[in-house]
């Protein structure tokens, strides 16, 4: 028969707890973990079927437009601008969280801000890449862009573009709305009366996690 346990009793008697690390931070760790998987998924998908195609289209005339520069060939040029923005906001992050450590609550909310703008001004970026590709005659089911042999090219490489980048877009959306959210409370000074900023920490778990998966999105899809 199985003996009762007395209420209270604690299973864990040391000195240190297992992790030795805060119960909303490991969450997170979780969450980012079961995350990561579902990217893996995608980008394992794209992969397989990428190289076991005969001939794909060549991102240096796919990827070869610029805002204002009408019909200039400037191939990966945007998306460098797009990916050197996402970095940027990812080190005004970084530095919003150190000035957390520090307790310095004028400085976490001026690069939060910056913050938020590089991730307005990625998402704008994304969404103006879209918009031309769509001109393009690209989307889902659609592909106007010829292999790189001259030959026809199937939707494989659309479909998988704007579902894999939709998603991160979606991603990087999410962590704005969350930043905005930190923003705020920073703002009204939660924090500080907290005596601590492990919700800015949280958030750059976050946002830390979106700036890597699109190094990774942005080899598959733009250097491959």
């Amino acid at each position: 028969m199985a003996q009762a346990i007395p209420a209270g009793q604690k299973w864990w008697s040391g000195g240190k707890s297992p992790f030795n690390v805060e119960y909303g931070k490991l969450m997170m760790w979780y969450f980012l973990m079961s995350d990561a998987f579902t990217f893996g998924a995608f980008l394992i998908s794209y992969g397989t079927i990428r190289f076991s195609s005969n001939s794909w289209p060549d991102p240096n005339e796919v990827f070869r437009a610029f805002p204002l520069m009408g019909s200039m060939h400037l191939p990966l040029v945007f998306v460098s601008l797009m990916t050197f923005i996402l970095i940027m906001s990812s080190v005004t992050m970084v530095l919003a969280v150190a000035s957390g450590h520090a307790g310095d609550r004028k400085k976490v909310t001026f690069y939060m801000i910056l913050t938020i703008i590089g991730g307005l001004m990625f998402l704008g970026c994304q969404a103006w890449e879209w918009t031309h590709l769509h001109g393009e005659g690209a989307w889902w089911g659609r592909n106007p862009f010829n292999n790189i042999n001259g030959s026809k090219a199937s939707t494989n490489f659309t479909n998988f573009f704007f579902t894999i980048t939709g998603f991160h877009g979606f991603h990087v959306f999410s962590g704005v709305i969350i930043n905005i959210i930190m923003l705020i409370k920073n703002l009204r000074g939660d924090f500080a009366k907290r005596g601590h900023y492990l919700m800015i920490e949280k958030a750059g778990l976050y946002w830390h996690f979106v700036d890597l998966v699109w190094v990774f999105v942005f080899t598959c899809f733009y250097l491959l």
